[in-house]
């Protein structure tokens, strides 16, 4: 299929034939575009990690059991912010690695991180495959970081599912252009829009949503964050400093 054409068409499949096992080629297909993905600099500062122990995969649905595709789709991979392999780079050169008094290293290898991720979703769904991105994995980044045996500065952004889809999804409507994309400066908009995107899903009706689109990111953004991902940072050396709360 056509790049364009599959980035128009993209959906998200979560029920997978377990009798599908993804061939060797079409791994090594799907993880050659998401390492050819662009990056800061050319320093790739991301890890992906083919799950493919089914011992492994359970702990993970164990952890998260709301995602059992972790287990049932053909292959899982995980996608980390990976910053130790320039810490080996900088222990070469006997250099300093002062990445922890600041955010922008890590802003840098989460969106290395990010474009790998979705050159592979791309990647999938033009070999006419399925795939679901877990974010949720964040979650319990601690049992994580065990299982996986991951060192300091390296941190789990998020996982996909691969595999053969046994359910057909429909293709959901995204927000309107008007309060997405913005010409020369950023352009407030009326509420009126989300308002307006909020009937279109409504209309949409996918069965796994309870709650209209705006609503369930007000109670998202009111709850407190996830502590989680701030203990795992400051466990795994990428800061070190407190923010400023004044």
């Amino acid at each position: 299929m056509e790049a364009l054409e599959v980035m128009k068409q993209h959906r998200t499949y979560r029920e997978f034939d377990e009798t599908y096992q993804l061939t060797e080629e079409e791994l090594q297909t799907i993880l050659q575009a998401s390492r050819q993905a662009p990056s800061w600099m050319n320093g790739q500062m991301y890890s992906i990690i083919v799950i493919k122990d089914r011992t492994i995969r359970e702990q993970l649905v164990a952890l998260n059991p709301r995602n059992p595709h972790m287990l049932h789709s053909s292959v899982f991979l995980i996608f980390v912010a990976d910053l130790k392999r320039t810490q080996k780079v900088a222990e070469h050169y006997e250099a300093e690695y002062p990445i922890a008094e600041g955010l922008d290293p890590l802003i840098t290898a989460v969106t290395d991180t990010a474009l790998a991720l979705e050159n592979a979703v791309i990647a999938t769904e033009a070999l006419g495959l399925g795939s679901v991105v877990v974010g949720s994995i964040r979650k319990n980044l601690s049992e994580i970081g065990e299982l996986l045996n991951l060192p300091d500065y390296v941190f789990p952004i998020a996982g996909l599912s691969i595999g053969k889809p046994t359910v057909e999804m429909r293709v959901k409507p995204r927000l309107p252009e008007q309060a997405v994309v913005h010409y020369d400066t950023y352009q407030d908009y009326d509420y009126s829009l989300i308002e307006e995107y909020n009937a279109t899903m409504e209309k949409f009706a996918e069965a796994r949503e309870t709650k209209r689109w705006s609503k369930k990111f007000a109670d998202y953004f009111g709850s407190t964050p996830n502590k989680q991902v701030d203990e795992f940072l400051k466990k795994t050396n990428f800061f070190n400093f407190k923010f400023d709360s004044q």
